[in-house]
């Protein structure tokens, strides 16, 4: 058995339930984007499929295995996981920080690999330029940034992101998002939390959408981005119009 899976997963913090028996499966080649409102437990879901956060029921399957079974070491590099972002960044140099995402392979350290591993998170991120510069200066789209390479220098099967774009301009969020499509492309899998339903619906192949700790409907962008659904899970009325300014494509590459 390939792939992440979550089979029946259900899960109460402080008395509340924020996870109802969710069952959703991650393959290797896709980019599954997880969307709904604030509270939906889009994150918690991650927490869950990421084995940093234990469920009630339920279980998480990687590759036929069970997660909460695996090994940390070998589980961290499986699976990599790109939080939110939390305290402010040590006085590192961005490149010293994006090498502690080598550290799951440091009991077959390999140092040619991990030097290339760095250097291409860091292309991949647009952050050669700052490799140097100490990761406390650096703006909050460049953090943001920043744990993503961190999260690419693992080179891991599958990369779980949380919301990932929520602090970028459009370029950015563009550029974060191919590159998801092509980590997709080579052959890994990826999930992400989203809130801007336009980059949902142009990158991801299949959508996960959640409410009050519930996944009400799974499929593609297209199945899923309904008036019906906006309606009924996000509580709005939406537009379909062809006058609205919306970043589609980086200067110079197709549209």
């Amino acid at each position: 058995m390939t792939g992440l899976f979550a089979r029946g997963v259900t899960l109460s913090l402080g008395g509340r339930r924020v996870l109802h028996d969710a069952h959703v499966a991650l393959a290797a080649g896709e980019v599954v984007g997880v969307i709904g409102p604030n509270g939906a437990g889009k994150s918690t879901l991650l927490r869950v499929l990421a084995g940093l956060q234990g469920a009630d029921a339920g279980e998480v399957l990687l590759e036929g295995r069970a997660l909460a079974a695996m090994m940390p070491g070998d589980r961290a590099r499986r699976l990599s996981f790109l939080p939110q972002e939390g305290v402010p960044p040590p006085p590192m140099r961005v490149a010293d920080l994006v090498a502690l995402g080598r550290l799951p392979h440091r009991g077959a350290r390999n140092d040619v690999r991990d030097h290339a591993a760095v250097e291409a998170a860091l292309a991949e991120t647009g952050l050669l330029d700052l490799r140097d510069r100490p990761a406390n200066q650096l703006s909050g789209g460049e953090r943001a940034r920043l744990r993503l390479a961190r999260a690419l220098a693992v080179e891991a099967p599958y990369l779980l992101a949380d919301e990932p774009v929520a602090a970028l301009d459009p370029a950015h969020a563009l550029a974060v998002m191919a590159s998801f499509g092509r980590l997709a492309d080579a052959g890994r899998g990826v999930a992400v939390v989203l809130h801007d339903l336009t980059l949902a619906g142009r990158f991801c192949h299949r959508l996960v959408l959640m409410r009050d700790g519930r996944i009400v409907a799974q499929g593609r962008p297209a199945e899923i981005l309904t008036d019906a659904a906006m309606r009924a899970v996000y509580g709005v009325t939406v537009r379909r119009v062809d006058d609205a300014v919306v970043p589609w494509s980086l200067t110079g590459e197709p549209a």
